[in-house]
C-alpha cells in the first residue's frame, strides 16, 4: 500500500470525488429541495465540471499546483456559497502542500487542516449548525488521528471518509442556523444537510480512489 501520494495519486483522488458527486447530484438536489431551492446538486455538478476542466488543463504537475488550479476554477462557480467555500478548501490545501512532490499521512492531514481553516475564514458556521462544517470538521479530525496513529494515506482517508459521512448523516437531527434553511426553524429538522452530504461524498470519493490505486 502506497505510503505517500504523488501528483498522479492526487489527480485520481480528485477525479474520484468528481465521479461520486456526479453520480449523486440528483440526490443532493432532492435534499436541498427539502430545505432550500433544490439546486445544490446542479451547483456541485458545475463545480466538479470546473475541477475536471482544471485537471485537463493543469499548468502544473506538482500536487500544490494542481490543487491551486482546481481551487481557482471552483471559486468561479455561480450558485451561492458553494464556489467560495469549496474553492477556498482546495486553495487552503494548495498553500499547505507548497512545493512538495509527495505527501505522507502527516502532510496530508496538515493539508486538510489548512483547508478547513481556509473554509472557516469564509463562514462563521460551527459544528452543530447543520452545514458542511458538520462533515468537514470530523473528517479532518479523523484524518489527523489516523495519521498520528501511523496509518498510511489510504487508511487515513478511509477513516476520514467514515467520519465525514457520519457527520453528514447526523445533520438530519439538527436545526439549520445558516443559509435559506435557517428560515424554516424547527422544520429544517429531519433532512440531512446537502452541503455536509456533499463533503461526505467528496471524502468518500478521495478514499475510494486511493484505495483502488493501492490494490
Amino acid at each position: 500500500m502506497a505510503e505517500t501520494i504523488g501528483c498522479d495519486g492526487l489527480v485520481r483522488m480528485l477525479r474520484g470525488a468528481a465521479a461520486r458527486i456526479n453520480a449523486e447530484h440528483a440526490m443532493l438536489s432532492r435534499l436541498d429541495a427539502a430545505t432550500g431551492d433544490g439546486d445544490h446538486g446542479t451547483t456541485m455538478r458545475r463545480a466538479m465540471g470546473k475541477l475536471e476542466g482544471a485537471l485537463a488543463e493543469a499548468s502544473s504537475h506538482a500536487p500544490g499546483g494542481v490543487l491551486s488550479d482546481v481551487g481557482w476554477a471552483i471559486l468561479g462557480v455561480d450558485g451561492g456559497a458553494t464556489g467560495p467555500l469549496l474553492g477556498s478548501f482546495f486553495m487552503g490545501m494548495a498553500e499547505a502542500v507548497g512545493p512538495r512532490d509527495a505527501l505522507d499521512s502527516p502532510a496530508l492531514a496538515s493539508a486538510f487542516e489548512a483547508a478547513l481553516a481556509a473554509v472557516r475564514k469564509q463562514t462563521k458556521a460551527q459544528v452543530g449548525d447543520k452545514t458542511m462544517i458538520d462533515a468537514l470538521a470530523p473528517g479532518v479530525a479523523a484524518l489527523r488521528a489516523a495519521a498520528d496513529a501511523g496509518k498510511g494515506p489510504a487508511a487515513a482517508l478511509a477513516a476520514a471518509a467514515d467520519a465525514a459521512q457520519q457527520g453528514a448523516a447526523g445533520t438530519k437531527d439538527l436545526q439549520a442556523r445558516f443559509g435559506r434553511a435557517r428560515n424554516l426553524g424547527e422544520r429544517s429538522i429531519g433532512s440531512p444537510d446537502p452541503g455536509a452530504t456533499s463533503i461526505g461524498l467528496i471524502f468518500r470519493g478521495f478514499a475510494d480512489a486511493l484505495a483502488s490505486q493501492s490494490t
